[in-house]
């Protein structure tokens, strides 16, 4: 059995290869449909799928394609990935002092006979305050810019956060523990 990874996220690289299973990567270049109507974890669950049937289109009928998509979400409303520096920074201020939720949804498709568990994971964040000059100088980091949230947990954004009552590695892009139960529980697949 083959599996993918549909993902170029170095984070969900590292994190998969942690598990010592073999894989491959294939990039999914979906442009996301988002329904505004949708809860965040529905979004988060659909777009993890939509990463999935595009990979499935692109492998072999002998791969377990997995997918994730990364949200992160501050009252309700979904703060993605920033457009600039500004957009960064205003993200960076909403979130000072907040909790704010992390929502990670995860797609996992066996190919052969058409199998799919769509799942999500949920950690709640709260960030410590910080000043604006604080924010600036993480922002020239660069760090934040291709972060949804505009803040990576596993690098200089570990300054920012003050607790998390959840899974960490939820937080930084792929819920391992849930991935291993349902590779375990719905495809036979033994990590450990």
């Amino acid at each position: 059995m083959n599996i993918v990874l549909a993902s170029a996220s170095p984070r969900r690289k590292e994190l998969l290869s942690n598990l010592k299973l073999d894989f491959e990567i294939i990039k999914s270049d979906i442009e996301e449909f988002v329904n505004d109507k949708d809860t965040p974890e529905s979004v988060a669950m659909s777009l993890s799928f939509q990463k999935a049937i595009d990979i499935a289109n692109k492998t072999s009928e002998n791969s377990i394609v997995i997918a994730a998509d990364t949200i992160v979400v501050l009252d309700e409303k979904i703060l993605g990935k920033p457009m600039n520096e500004q957009d960064a920074f205003n993200t960076l201020a909403q979130l000072s002092g907040k909790y704010h939720k992390v929502i990670t949804g995860i797609c996992v498709l066996r190919l052969s006979d058409n199998k799919k568990i769509v799942d999500y994971e949920v950690t709640k964040v709260k960030m410590r305050e910080f000043s604006d000059a604080q924010i600036k100088r993480y922002i020239k980091t660069k760090e934040p810019m291709d972060k949804a949230g505009s803040y990576g947990i596993q690098g200089y954004g570990s300054l920012l956060v003050e607790k998390i009552n959840g899974d960490y590695f939820n937080v930084v892009g792929l819920p391992v523990s849930k991935l291993g139960q349902i590779l375990y529980r719905h495809f036979d697949v033994n990590i450990i």
